[in-house]
């Protein structure tokens, strides 16, 4: 992935303290970071922080980032899904190679066993440094710190490269469960019996065959005579 560090954050820059409520829909996160750690729009102090996941409709996300009691919102950022073929059982946050002198840039947020996580959108000016720095592709957007919810989900969104070209995003819908299922066995039901119409009633035919009898009968009886 070119020079984006993957972090898993058990050791190294950052650490883990746990899930602030496990399986919960908001992807709450607990984490402390040892340095400097640069998000879209502010950079978060050493320290601990939760990072929890706002309800939002269709390919964007906004992600809260507060302080360790919740009582302070540092940030709202907004994020696109970001894709990876193998979930892991910890929480992992990409970095993008900094500058000399810079606080770590996060990439991402994977929450633990999710194949899809969140992509970080960073204002333009600050994205085409990231990039450069980095040399990989970074979201970004016309964005402030004082944006609501609401307006961030509505801000355009790009992909900046490392020589500064605008290319636009194509969001594709988030991944779901495979749905698995098995063909009932094919039954073919067997043929109805086939009832052939009844014949008429053998009485006419019978007498037909004495009135007969009694003809050849009176033929004989005359050839005797």
């Amino acid at each position: 992935m070119g020079k984006i560090l993957a972090l898993v954050l058990c050791f190294g820059l950052v650490f883990v303290v746990l899930p602030a409520t496990a399986g919960q829909w908001d992807k709450a996160t607990t984490v402390t970071f040892s340095q400097p750690v640069e998000l879209p729009n502010i950079v978060l102090q050493p320290g601990t922080y939760v990072f929890r996941l706002l309800d939002s409709p269709g390919n964007r996300h906004v992600v809260q980032v507060f302080n360790a009691d919740e009582t302070k919102l540092y940030t709202t950022i907004l994020a696109i899904p970001n894709y990876r073929l193998t979930p892991t059982d910890k929480t992992v946050m990409p970095f993008s190679e900094r500058a000399p002198g810079m606080p770590e840039a996060m990439h991402a947020w994977f929450y633990p066993g999710d194949n899809f996580g969140q992509e970080f959108v960073y204002p333009k000016a600050r994205a085409v440094e990231i990039a450069k720095a980095a040399q990989e592709p970074v979201l970004a957007a016309e964005i402030t710190p004082s944006e609501a919810p609401a307006e961030l989900l509505e801000a355009p969104v790009v992909t900046l490269t490392p020589d500064n070209k605008e290319l636009a995003k194509t969001f594709e819908p988030e991944p779901r469960e495979p749905i698995t299922w098995e063909a009932a066995p094919l039954t073919v039901p067997a043929p109805e019996p086939i009832e052939l119409p009844k014949t008429a009633s053998p009485l006419p035919l019978l007498g037909l065959v004495g009135f007969a009898s009694l003809a050849v009968s009176a033929v004989l009886r005359a050839v005797r005579r």
